[in-house]
């Protein structure tokens, strides 16, 4: 399907003006999240959801309510969550469990994915194609491969896309990538990002899914294998057939702070090594203790382990240390400095899902960009293929090759089920 815009969004995305964030509740008990006060609806974006169970839920519980959005359909190949969704936004919203149902729809604008890890790229590429701007979760991708293919689509189409990590809106990471990259602990040698250790499982019997759950929809482009309650939902996290594990759960937000403390969005690491403990039983099978260590041109070194948690900058003239709600820094007073005129001043005073739509009525690159989502979740792919693989490797960033090591290479892609294929 070629990208289309119908009257109504060509309008409305013409005009250069935001519509300014409104504060609204989480979830107002007993009125419809997509009723009450909207701007005219000539002037609000249309909106579909694609998964609404999670992480989903919550986007459709901050988006659903805003003024200059509608949403009109949500997705999701669970019956009992599908249904809630529907329940939550109103009458006027539409139910489906096949995304393309949605995606075929000209009325909606705008789309937010948050499926399993394993299907962001299906969905993604078709949204572009289909003409949507999206907004996906992280990690970007199950794979380097799809995420390449990912920034192919959304250049290709000209698509507004947000990438999930909502830290790069957040107060406390923007003050800090400000301070590190205005050079006041001097250049960063060493980033130590913790992101604690991965789960382990014991074991369950395979059974039939549960009644309304379209267990073979959400297998989608993985292998096939019998339902059982452990591989669903949130647990797919820890599935390497659905996800990365926790290198690429919470490795994706904070190696994403990272590589923007170094301003190395449109590059990576060059060298990659390290080690990596497995679940020695039940059914999870993705690394649970790790230390990893990622060398980049210049020599700067970043080392992300199973233990402690954050993300800390070291330079020759102190550190700056920085967690959800947490900012530490050596010398103490450091973090209390203002920036100056020739500082590099990342203070947004926005949110994440405010950033996408005004980018979307501007058609301007939001913070968390596709290159930069796929740059990001690059670097949590090449730790896990380095552990995975038992050997040190040389990368490079711009063929996003390894380097004369093809067995290395085969970990960049995998091979879909069919009919499913990128």
């Amino acid at each position: 399907m070629k990208p289309t815009l119908n009257r109504r969004s060509f309008l409305r995305r013409a005009g250069a003006a935001g519509v300014g964030a409104i504060a609204v509740p989480y979830f107002a008990p007993g009125r419809a999240l997509g009723q009450g006060d909207k701007d005219p609806a000539n002037e609000r974006l249309t909106m579909g959801f694609i998964g609404v169970g999670g992480m989903g839920g919550g986007h459709l519980g901050g988006l659903a309510g805003r003024r200059d959005v509608e949403v009109l359909a949500v997705c999701d190949v669970d019956e009992e969550r599908r249904n809630a969704a529907k329940a939550r936004v109103g009458d006027q919203c539409a139910a489906y469990n096949d995304y393309r149902e949605l995606l075929d729809r000209d009325d909606i604008d705008s789309v937010v994915i948050a499926t399993p890890d394993h299907w962001h790229a299906l969905t993604t590429i078709l949204a572009c194609e289909a003409g949507k701007d999206v907004y996906c979760e992280k990690p970007l991708s199950l794979t380097i491969e799809e995420a390449l293919k990912m920034i192919e689509a959304v250049r290709r189409y000209g698509r507004v896309f947000q990438t999930g990590s909502q830290q790069r809106s957040g107060g406390e990471f923007q003050q800090a990538v400000s301070l590190v990259r205005s050079g006041r602990i001097g250049k960063v040698h060493t980033i130590h990002v913790g992101i604690g250790g991965g789960p382990t499982s014991g074991w369950e019997p395979d059974t039939d899914p549960p009644p309304g759950l379209d267990w073979d929809m959400w297998l989608g482009p993985a292998p096939w294998v019998p339902y059982n309650k452990l591989r669903c939902h949130y647990n797919f996290r820890w599935f390497y057939d659905y996800s990365g594990g926790i290198l690429t759960d919470w490795g994706h937000h904070h190696n994403d702070i990272a590589q923007w403390g170094l301003d190395m969005d449109g590059s990576g690491p060059v060298k990659i090594e390290g080690w990596g403990k497995f679940p020695t039983d039940g059914l999870y099978d993705t690394v649970n203790a790790f230390e990893i260590t990622c060398t980049y041109a210049d020599g700067t070194k970043l080392v992300t382990a199973s233990t402690g948690h954050g993300v800390k900058f070291d330079g020759p003239d102190g550190w700056v240390h920085v967690d959800r709600g947490f900012l530490e820094t050596f010398p103490a007073e450091l973090k209390d400095e203002e920036l100056g005129p020739g500082d590099v001043r990342l203070l947004s005073g926005r949110g994440h899902h405010d950033n996408w739509l005004d980018c979307i009525k501007t058609r301007e690159r939001p913070i968390c960009d596709i290159e930069i989502g796929a740059s990001s979740v690059i670097v949590c792919h090449l730790e896990n293929i380095a552990i995975r693989t038992g050997r040190s490797l040389e990368w490079d960033p711009g063929s996003h090759r390894f380097v004369n090591d093809e067995g290395a290479n085969r970990w960049i892609s995998k091979p879909c089920r069919a009919p499913w294929h990128l």
